[in-house]
């Protein structure tokens, strides 16, 4: 996939979610997750994961980012990047979250790891999860 024509600003958005991932809170599994999402008009908002003692209680970085655009008036997505190491898909609680706002949003999986100047792999939301729940 083509991601300088496709979606020009994953530079923005990869630097967003590489940055906010250094705030994440995850004393526990030591796991630092970081999120960009991009609006549809062209605003970045971030989140990181935030761990509890009491891991059901954990809030992964792509839920905080959607949840903190929501909170500042946003609806629609046009993508999201996330960063970590390894393996950076979205766990399956956030798949079914993102796919309420967009099932074609482009998820950019950002292996921290690999040099910045390198494009993350580029999927559509509904590859990740297809059939997703809907009411």
């Amino acid at each position: 996939m083509d991601l300088d024509n496709l979606l020009p600003q994953w530079h923005q958005l990869q630097a967003a979610a590489r940055e906010v991932r250094t705030r994440a809170w995850a004393p526990y599994s030591k796991f630092h997750v970081g999120a960009a999402v991009l609006t549809d008009n062209g605003s970045i908002i971030v989140g990181c994961n935030v761990e509890n003692a009491s891991y059901g209680l954990t809030i992964c970085a792509e839920r905080v980012a959607i949840c903190s655009a929501v909170a500042q008036g946003y609806s629609t997505f046009t993508a999201i990047c996330i960063s970590l190491t390894d393996s950076p898909v979205p766990c399956g609680a956030c798949r079914q979250f993102l796919v309420e706002f967009s099932p074609d949003m482009l998820v950019l999986l950002d292996d921290v790891t690999r040099p910045e100047d390198q494009p993350p792999e580029a999927v559509r939301l509904a590859e990740l999860l297809p059939r997703a729940f809907r009411l």
